[in-house]
């Protein structure tokens, strides 16, 4: 939906679809770790850069990483497997986007497919001050889309709380050189 306001058009609400991003890669040895699987530090680096775009595409703004969800990791990514990292935007706060992520191991010889790992990521916008500013609603069509959405306000709770604890421990902790 939109709603006209001078010659710009704003959007009020998207698809969650409107915001999916889809990239398949190769696991590469330098990729690996010492059980030569996937390092998970790799896999967050990627699911991170997916949710970005996914986050832009929804806001057409300039994103931050606000926080990240417990990547859930569910098994190893080997490397004669592909990896697919599928993102979209699942539930929106005023500023804020909840990018959920999943990693999408195929071994490329027998064609079998599994979830490798999750995550939610937390986006906030930009103006071009650099300020936060609103987001469009988001709408879920699939069922997947639709049971991410209903449970994205008890998990925005969570992370809300979870900051605030995060800041009082950010103003218990000393930052002395550990020298002296």
């Amino acid at each position: 939906m939109k709603e006209l306001i001078g010659d710009e058009a704003m959007v009020k609400e998207l698809f969650c679809s409107a915001s999916k991003v889809v990239h398949t890669d190769l696991v590469l040895p330098n990729d690996t770790n010492n059980h030569n699987t996937l390092f998970g530090g790799v896999l967050m680096k990627k699911m991170d850069a997916v949710a970005a775009i996914a986050s832009r595409r929804h806001s057409r703004r300039e994103v931050v990483t606000a926080s990240t969800d417990s990547v859930d990791f569910l098994g190893p990514v080997y490397p004669d497997d592909s990896l697919c990292l599928e993102a979209y935007v699942s539930y929106t706060g005023r500023t804020s986007m909840e990018v959920f992520v999943k990693a999408i191991a195929e071994d490329l010889g027998t064609g079998f497919r599994r979830i490798a790992a999750t995550a939610f990521l937390t986006f906030v916008a930009l103006d071009e001050n650099g300020v936060p500013c609103s987001v469009p609603a988001v709408i879920p069509q699939t069922e997947e889309e639709k049971k991410l959405h209903e449970t994205g306000e008890d998990r925005a709770k969570i992370r809300k709380m979870r900051r605030i604890n995060s800041k009082e421990l950010a103003d218990f902790i000393k930052v002395d050189k550990p020298w002296t």
